[in-house]
């Protein structure tokens, strides 16, 4: 109900005003959930500053502002408001941590522009996008400059001599020490790799927060690495290496969990990260990449619909047919 002033008369009249739904009222908003996103996001970010120096800075500014920039226009292009949801940042934040910390700064805009122009203003924006943008800019990176993107250094903080080396999910990479020695590296993050993927430990905190702050559904992340280290083990792989190594820790918790591209049902969130996992290790495996979570997830993306079709819960009081 609300009260009305009549011009005519000085008595005030009660209206019914009808709409359409939601109608339920929360202090939640898209704004600051994602801004929840990017301060969850600053643990890695921090960690890859700290490891691999000050071009780890320019690759993620060069990557946020070109994303920020590209909204921008094409909003002003389709003659649609801009909104400074922190939707870009997020964005550009993600692609600039799954890429190599030595990568040439103009390619790191590149694909903030097509991820942001394509993969999803393209689609309408956000909420309309199909696939997760971040990781469809990342995948057009690694079609595109194949060489580039494949080009790995070791930590070494904010000294200039950086040295390449071969990935931990490479066959060419080369491990020194006994097992809980590597974990121990792969957990801080102190191991070559992209820039924002090396330190499972801060992304792993990062996820548990948002899932405490119920941001994230913790269905998917866990069904993700689940069936990741299960696989892992039925063939005959090292579980623990494979869920700590390359981008399993960012995607199940960053990037699976996609509002827009990924199940909203619960059952459809365990199959989509069961799906992803398996993917993610036959493409580890089998594949001719050493890394499979991007493509692992770009195709959960494209089966969503059919996931939620067979997986929408039955309204109540409908049988079966």
């Amino acid at each position: 109900m609300a009260k009305i002033k009549n011009d005519n008369s000085n008595k005030t009249e009660e209206k019914l005003i009808i709409s359409s739904a939601p109608h339920l009222r929360s202090k939640w908003s898209v704004k600051r959930t994602m801004y929840l996103v990017i301060l969850a996001l600053m643990l890695p970010t921090a960690a890859g500053i700290y490891f691999f120096g000050f071009n780890a800075i320019f690759v993620i500014l060069t990557s946020v502002i070109a994303a920020v920039a590209t909204e921008y226009l094409v909003k002003l292009l389709r003659k649609k408001p801009f909104v400074m949801d922190g939707s870009a940042v997020i964005t550009g934040l993600l692609l600039a941590l799954t890429l190599p910390p030595t990568i040439p700064l103009w390619m790191a805009a590149i694909g903030s522009v097509f991820a942001i122009a394509i993969a999803k203003e393209a689609f309408g924006g956000l909420g309309h996008n199909i696939f997760n943008p971040a990781l469809a800019g990342r995948a057009f990176l690694q079609l595109s400059f194949p060489a580039q993107m494949s080009v790995w250094i070791a930590p070494s903080g904010f000294a200039p001599d950086a040295v390449t080396s071969a990935s931990p999910l490479s066959d060419a990479f080369e491990k020194i020490g006994s097992n809980p020695e590597i974990y121990r590296e792969l957990l801080i993050g102190n191991i070559n790799g992209s820039l924002g993927e090396t330190s499972a430990l801060l992304l792993l905190a990062g996820g548990i927060l948002l899932i405490i702050l119920r941001v994230i559904d913790w269905r998917t992340p866990v069904a993700f690495i689940g069936a990741t280290a299960l696989l892992s083990l039925v063939l005959g792989q090292d579980a623990v290496y494979q869920v700590l190594s390359g981008g399993l820790m960012i995607g199940a918790f960053f990037m699976a969990t996609d509002y827009v591209t990924t199940p909203m049902t619960r059952t459809g969130k365990i199959v989509f990260g069961i799906g992803a996992g398996i993917l993610t290790v036959t493409i580890r495996l089998y594949g001719g990449y050493p890394e499979g979570v991007c493509f692992a997830i770009l195709l959960m993306n494209a089966a969503t619909p059919l996931i939620e079709r067979y997986t929408q819960p039955r309204p109540y009081g409908l049988g079966k047919k």
